[in-house]
């Protein structure tokens, strides 16, 4: 139950402009709605922040560079989430702006194809593209996302497993959805939950992967939870709001990857809701989540970064 007056304004104010239904709307509709809402809650970004557009091959990107930041520091890529339906660079540009901020490390955030105009797997196609490309400058990278863009970080780890690629120092997972069960008890008890019901997750799993998995790359890469094996994925850290369907997706994960030897912590917010980044603007609770995600990225800096390394971030 919710009862946080605060919490309960940010979700008057986001129902304004994105209703309940919008998330099974035409994908027209949905970004229509979708970038309206992030609009109303968009900050300008901190004065600190030097940006960039670019294009990686054929994905566009932005980096956000602090006018100070460290030698040695990691880098992160930034998933944004949405579905694979909604979002964009411009949807999650404060966020990102704000991250690159307060841990003083490079963020280039993705604007990876969407579904269901491009279904799987070009969304973690995009976002393997421009990590190569990172990976090229610098070997200390952390994957972040949120909520879709999460479920990316996690398939970008499994299929760097896969290919023996570059796998992130770590990666930071933001109310992730990662292909639970609809008969666990966060999507029982948080079925019409404000702002994500389970019911919308039906209609964003059609629009992304359009059919089912044929083999066990896809299996794992659409449901990282399916994975069969979660050995030697990279230090991980989850972030889940208490009053969400996809909850219990970042207790189970956490729980797999620890049974397999990896370090991995789950903290879960209770009375906050899916998509609660934006709302760190009205919300003590909110805001108090956001700083403990940046402070645990700054901590996974200092704990992974080899300080007798001379590798360090090269511009492109």
């Amino acid at each position: 139950m919710i009862d946080d007056p605060e919490i309960l304004a940010f979700i008057a104010k986001t129902e304004a402009s994105y209703p309940a239904d919008a998330n099974i709307a035409s994908a027209a509709d949905n970004r229509r709605y979708y970038d309206a809402m992030c609009a109303v809650f968009r900050q300008p970004r901190p004065k600190d922040i030097n940006v960039i557009d670019a294009m990686v091959d054929d994905v566009p990107v932005r980096h956000y560079a602090p006018a100070d930041a460290g030698v040695g520091r990691p880098a992160i890529l930034y998933c944004h989430g949405g579905g694979f339906v909604v979002g964009s660079l411009e949807s999650h540009d404060d966020v990102c702006a704000e991250i690159a901020s307060r841990t003083r490390m490079r963020v280039t955030a993705v604007d990876y194809r969407l579904a269901p105009e491009h279904r799987y797997p070009a969304q973690i196609n995009d976002v393997e593209t421009v990590w190569r490309n990172l990976a090229s400058r610098t070997s200390q990278l952390i994957a972040v996302g949120d909520s879709a863009g999460a479920q990316l970080c996690a398939a970008l780890a499994l299929r760097m497993r896969r290919l023996a690629g570059q796998m992130p120092m770590a990666q930071l997972l933001i109310y992730p959805g990662l292909g639970g069960e609809v008969s666990w008890l966060s999507y029982i008890e948080n079925a019409e939950a404000p702002l994500l019901r389970t019911s919308d997750l039906a209609s964003y799993s059609a629009a992304y992967s359009g059919s089912e998995p044929s083999s066990d790359q896809e299996v794992e890469e659409v449901s990282p939870l399916k994975a069969k094996d979660f050995s030697g994925l990279p230090r991980t850290r989850v972030f889940t709001a208490d009053v969400d369907p996809l909850r219990d997706d970042g207790k189970v994960y956490v729980e797999r990857l620890r049974a397999a030897g990896v370090d991995a912590d789950w903290r879960n917010h209770e009375q906050l809701v899916h998509g609660y980044l934006r709302g760190r603007i009205m919300s003590r609770r909110i805001r108090a989540a956001f700083e403990e995600i940046c402070g645990t990225l700054q901590e996974l800096a200092e704990v992974c970064v080899d300080p007798s390394s001379s590798d360090s971030y090269q511009e492109a």
